[in-house]
């Protein structure tokens, strides 16, 4: 087993400063120097156009592109390079698990994909600017895996194939747009209809109004469902399906057959490594790193790295009042040899 962390990242300001911050972090980071070899063997299946780019992040959430711009400045880099690293549009992606499920008041997500993509942050960012607050991990530093907003909306996404993409955002900063500037899953179901889609995935979102939706989206159409359970398949777009569905197919029977648990009961349902929905395929780029856990009517958050984990108790309620999350890091552990991009050297594809 392997022991592996996420820090805890609290901001409180404008966008632009809080890209500096995050900026200044990175600096000399092992996640920079990680990301740097991977794309020297990597060929990018996309182009970044810096004017067509920061006019489709301007028109969804603008204050990101101010964010990208600190990230920017405090990295010394080109723009081409951050929006290739951190700006979430015409961005390539691998196959992936995840399981999510909602309840009375919850929704409870694996997010399972590679070790060698998983940043290792946890970030709670109050915007002084424009958007609403949000607490959620990390993906390309700008996006968000899954998370929830001041307002108790809550969002995670399941990967459902790269075949034929199209230009437009990939899933993680999405879910970022979703929860910065939508209030409720009505307004969070209008905008994922809206806006331009780079790959096939089914958006889970769930508020306080206890009705959940899965949003069915590729490049090519999206369809809504109200579904209190989400894996790997469409229902409503089952021509967008990969071939291989058998594995989906059995989280999903397995989350089904618990029928309507509690919180507490979803949670090990998931994270329970005998349970038969927390996965260990890490080298196949579908094993669960984290558990998340959204309670939505007290706005407090469970998170586990790893499986058979009691869950940190975060409360966004608490931090959204003005008092700090007392804790720097989560810690898990996770039984695989694949290295984590934050904590590792050699966390990059061989040549």
């Amino acid at each position: 087993m392997k022991r592996i962390h996420s820090d805890v990242i609290q901001f409180r300001g404008t966008h632009y400063d809080f890209g500096y911050a995050q900026g200044l972090g990175l600096k000399g980071s092992l996640t920079v120097e990680n990301r740097k070899k991977q794309w020297e063997v990597r060929i990018p299946r996309f182009e970044v156009d810096i004017e067509e780019a920061k006019e489709v992040i301007g028109r969804f959430a603008p204050g990101i592109w101010a964010e990208l711009e600190g990230l920017k400045d405090a990295l010394d880099w080109t723009m081409t390079r951050t929006l290739m690293e951190f700006g979430g549009y015409r961005v390539p992606y691998k196959k992936s698990g995840c399981s999510i499920l909602t309840g009375d008041g919850y929704m409870i997500r694996n997010y399972d994909y590679l070790p060698k993509t998983y940043e290792g942050r946890f970030a709670f960012f109050q915007p002084s600017d424009t958007g609403y607050a949000t607490a959620g991990p990390t993906q390309r530093i700008t996006g968000r895996m899954d998370g929830m907003n001041e307002k108790g909306l809550v969002l995670g996404y399941n990967f459902m194939n790269r075949k034929r993409p199209g230009p437009g955002f990939i899933c993680c900063m999405i879910g970022r747009i979703i929860l910065e500037t939508c209030g409720n899953v009505e307004e969070a179901v209008d905008v994922l209809k809206r806006i331009p889609h780079r790959h096939s995935f089914s958006y889970t979102v769930f508020d306080p109004s206890n009705t959940p939706y899965v949003v069915e989206a590729s490049p090519r159409g999206v369809e809504v469902r109200e579904a209190r359970m989400c894996t790997n398949h469409f229902e409503k777009l089952p021509k967008e399906n990969r071939y291989h569905l058998v594995d989906s197919k059995r989280r999903m029977e397995v989350m089904e057959n618990a029928g309507a648990p509690e919180a507490e009961e979803a949670f090990r349902l998931l994270n329970d490594r005998s349970r038969g929905v927390f996965s260990e395929l890490y080298d196949q780029w579908a094993g669960t790193i984290h558990t998340s856990g959204y309670l939505v009517h007290d706005k407090r958050i469970w998170f586990a790295l790893g499986g058979d984990q009691s869950p940190v108790v975060l409360d966004f309620s608490a931090w959204l009042e003005g008092e700090n999350i007392p804790l720097a890091r989560i810690e898990g552990e996770v039984n695989t040899h694949v290295p984590f991009v934050h904590m590792e050297r050699g966390a990059h594809w061989s040549k």
